[in-house]
């Protein structure tokens, strides 16, 4: 059978390093190339943001080429994995996403410690969701491993006239109460001028239409340094994790829940 593949590669985008952006592909974990044995890597991420900007939409564009327009919120944390299969190795994410309420903010450190990478989430349309995720970079700097990859998402850009127009890679400035109904109220200059100051990857997407979603995952694939890559070949760390698409979620509020199936492929 035939193996599809999203390529998401030969652009350079919003802070992503332009040299290791060539022919990168995102798949699935039943779609993984045999033929060709390739080291693989696990890489634990983790998705830090305010509630309802959309991670777990995020994380379900990227893991299951999904989207549910009224996703109910993540309550403790999520587990899923996908691969990005990158010209020198497989990166297997094993992905927590947490929850945005303020009363789990305390348990951030639980799934942030020992990540390769980060993802902090702000919605578009609301200023305060940025200034949440510069709370949650500052801690990431202060508490995370060190060398962390952080990448800056955007969210939600189909609410603004870059997402309808199909542009959105972040070269346009926004402006504010456009009176076309743009609903943007964060500008590309501020938060991207925020992530340079901050050596952080930037992008701007939409988990309702799956832009830049793909891109994200593969930029921070390529940008984890090799020394902080552990190896899952010819061990059992890749039996220790889910397969691809399925999820388990760490309810904190009772007994933990069985693992769903989130795959349809």
């Amino acid at each position: 059978m035939a193996k599809k593949l999203r390529r998401v590669g030969d652009r350079d985008k919003e802070g992503a390093p332009k040299a290791t952006m060539r022919a990168s592909y995102c798949v699935d974990d039943d779609m993984a190339d045999s033929s060709a044995p390739k080291p693989s890597s696990s890489v634990k991420l983790v998705l830090l943001g305010e509630a309802a900007v959309g991670k777990s939409s995020l994380v379900l564009r990227f893991v299951n080429n999904d989207f549910q327009e009224n996703k109910e919120p993540t309550i403790g944390a999520a587990f899923l994995t996908q691969k990005c299969n990158l010209p020198s190795r497989t990166i297997k994410f094993e992905i927590w996403d947490t929850a945005g309420q303020e009363r789990f903010a305390s348990l951030a450190p639980m799934y942030y410690r020992n990540a390769q990478a980060a993802l902090v989430v702000y919605d578009l349309t609301k200023p305060t969701s940025l200034v949440k995720a510069r709370h949650w970079v500052a801690e990431l700097q202060r508490q995370a491993s060190p060398g962390i990859v952080i990448a800056l998402v955007g969210n939600k850009l189909d609410l603004t006239n870059d997402g309808e127009s199909g542009r959105g890679d972040g070269d346009n400035e926004a402006v504010e109460g456009e009176e076309s109904g743009d609903a943007r109220k964060v500008s590309t200059e501020e938060a991207k001028s925020y992530a340079e100051e901050e050596s952080l990857l930037f992008f701007e997407t939409s988990a309702k239409t799956g832009h830049n979603v793909a891109d994200v995952f593969t930029a921070i694939a390529n940008a984890i340094p090799e020394t902080s890559l552990k190896s899952t070949r010819g061990s059992g760390a890749s039996n220790a994790v889910s397969r691809g698409g399925e999820e388990q979620r760490v309810n904190l509020n009772g007994p933990r829940e069985a693992a769903k199936e989130g795959c349809a492929c």
